[in-house]
């Protein structure tokens, strides 16, 4: 597809998913690669068609020493020349949200998100991020590899659409040269395991992509249905609870009462408890099967903290 065709597919999802109503100032988040300066190619016209203030958000992790500041020099320049307002994150400045060891792949995921979390603190309606198929492809054989869920399946065009976007506009991008080794997991699959699958199928990558889609719309369904069992099963009355989870109530903590959530649908409850342990999801299916037991036992009211103590 040239670049009109891949904006006006664009403009056409955005629509179609609402993406873009009720916004007024997005914060684009941009490393510099080609994807993210399509990205940013893509939504400047889609903002201005809808009075959409942008913001670029950048994060420089400091894993590549100078090629990392060559490019948060580069995305600077860029933003200068285009006349966009740039917030620039460094890694110290969010070690207290992403915490330690500063390298990895888990560790950098977690510093752009606790880059994200403080732009939307500051009155940025959303933040956009850059995934193509193949980016689709690669996360979710890696999360189905590490025993993920539906949720974790849910989280495109191909990389060359994103350069041809780029060479449309006349936008140049940065190399991240760590791409090309195989010293991390992603990397491993996209130089090995999807070359594989697309020499038994050519549509191999835009139908893990497709997939991908389906997922998040089937997430977001059993998502709702979590809620509004979380919502019914919420115990309000502590006379009525056993004395551990009545105290527990007393003091401000959430209980359920187990037979609501005993005899709802499995995969509702599952969700239900996934929602439940977010926060410590690091340790995430110890504590849906510590959970899940606990339902099961029938004990009367099941308490989040019966969980997270252990």
């Amino acid at each position: 597809m040239n670049y009109e065709e891949i904006l006006q597919t664009v403009r056409g999802f955005c629509a179609r998913e609402k993406l873009l109503d009720g916004k007024k100032h997005l914060a684009l988040a941009v490393s510099g690669g080609a994807d993210s300066m399509a990205l940013l190619c893509l939504m400047r016209p889609l903002a201005e068609e809808k009075g959409i203030a942008l913001t670029v958000c950048h994060v420089n992790h400091g894993l590549r020493g100078k090629t990392a500041d060559r490019d948060e020099a580069f995305v600077r320049e860029v933003c200068a020349r285009l006349g966009l307002p740039l917030r620039v994150f460094h890694a110290a400045e969010l070690e207290a949200e992403a915490g330690k060891p500063r390298a990895g792949e888990d560790w950098a995921r977690r510093l752009r998100y606790a880059c994200f979390e403080r732009v939307l603190a500051d009155g940025i309606d959303a933040v956009a991020t850059a995934h193509t198929g193949s980016d689709q492809a690669e996360t979710l054989l890696f999360r189905l590899a590490r025993g993920t869920g539906l949720h974790g399946a849910a989280e495109g065009g191909q990389g060359a659409d994103t350069e041809a976007v780029c060479r449309a506009c006349g936008e140049r991008w940065v190399t991240d040269e760590t791409n090309d080794a195989d010293d991390y997991a992603r990397n491993r699959l996209r130089h090995g395991a999807l070359p594989a699958l697309c020499g038994v199928n050519s549509a191999a990558e835009h139908n893990l992509a497709r997939f991908c889609e389906k997922a998040a719309k089937a997430d977001e369904y059993f998502a709702r249905q979590a809620d509004a069992l979380l919502a019914s099963a919420r115990a309000a009355d502590a006379k009525s609870l056993p004395g551990g989870a009545g105290y527990a109530l007393r003091s401000g903590q959430p209980v359920w009462m187990s037979e609501p959530l005993r005899q709802t649908d499995p995969l509702i409850l599952d969700m239900a408890l996934h929602s439940l342990v977010e926060p410590v999801r690091d340790a995430e299916e110890k504590y849906i099967r510590l959970l899940a037991d606990l339902v099961e036992k029938g004990s009367g009211a099941v308490q989040l903290t019966d969980a997270v103590r252990f």
